[in-house]
């Protein structure tokens, strides 16, 4: 239940994140993309779709640090003509959409909102 409480509190966070910037914008994202090594977990990757109510979508290569870097680098020397070109490089190997109902999203949320709460007190001030 360890492992899964932390793959858990990445969605959550995320969802955190991604309220926050819809707030600030005031307009909401369609999708979306993800990167890294813990894109590879296929229980976090639903449960982000999950959380967010939103499509997922995970690329063939996850680790994009590199790549991205070396595409940048391409681009720098004139290996590519543009970001147009590297684009097409992307594939997209997973999707992940929403399954849960609004109204359990609503309670898991509200539970880790709770426990957030809860934990800005964890020690009292001396």
């Amino acid at each position: 239940h360890l492992m899964r409480a932390a793959l858990e509190s990445i969605a959550y966070q995320t969802r955190d994140l991604i309220d926050a910037r819809k707030e600030d914008v005031g307009s909401d994202l369609k999708s979306i993309k993800v990167d890294g090594g813990a894109s590879r977990n296929k229980f976090l990757m639903q449960f982000q779709a999950d959380l967010l109510g939103k499509k997922v979508v995970r690329p063939i290569i996850s680790e994009t640090t590199a790549l991205g870097a070396a595409y940048l680098a391409g681009l720098a020397v004139g290996f590519w003509k543009d970001k147009e070109e590297v684009k097409k490089f992307w594939h997209m190997a997973d999707e992940f959409d929403a399954k849960l109902d609004k109204e359990q999203v609503d309670k898991y949320y509200k539970g880790w909102k709770k426990a957030v709460k809860r934990s800005l007190r964890w020690e009292d001030e001396e």
